[in-house]
């Protein structure tokens, strides 16, 4: 049994279904739930526009509306904390599941940024081959795919 989990969210519909998985895994055991989420790496040629400050404001805006909504899904009977890293999402990840003495991870495998993740590598893909506690890779079930599904049951 998981007493300490740690869940990656981001708003994709991965994540949601991935909070979700965790949310009955901590139901059964009353295991402590963590939540984290990173700001969005700005680009470094942003830092040369005067509208700097807006941007990193807004970011971190919807990092927090982010870990919000995450955690008003949360069931109020179980411990939740969350986290809010401005450090990139892959190291934070590895740095909280040895601070926080975390058993399980549980993260979609696709978040925000399709283009971004195929530039610089998954950051699931990165925890699960790094991480030195099982990590729990959940997949949405997308409407498109969905929809190819059933039409290829029904031929």
């Amino acid at each position: 049994m998981f007493h300490n989990i740690l869940v990656a969210v981001d708003g994709s519909p991965d994540a949601e279904e991935a909070l979700a998985h965790a949310i009955d895994l901590a139901e059964s055991g009353h295991t402590r739930l963590t939540l984290m989420t990173a700001d969005a790496q700005i680009p470094g040629t942003a830092y040369l526009t005067p509208s700097i400050t807006a941007l990193i404001a807004e970011t971190k805006a919807a990092a927090q509306a982010v870990l919000r909504r995450a955690c008003d899904r949360v069931p109020e009977d179980l411990p939740v904390t969350t986290i809010l890293t401005d450090q990139p999402i892959r190291s934070a990840l590895m740095h909280q599941i040895e601070a926080g003495r975390h058993d399980l991870v549980v993260m979609g495998s696709r978040g925000r940024g399709a283009v971004r993740s195929a530039l610089l590598g998954s950051v699931s893909h990165y925890v699960l081959n790094h991480s030195p506690v099982p990590v729990l890779i959940v997949h949405a079930e997308h409407p498109r795919h969905a929809a190819s599904l059933e039409t290829a049951a029904a031929a």
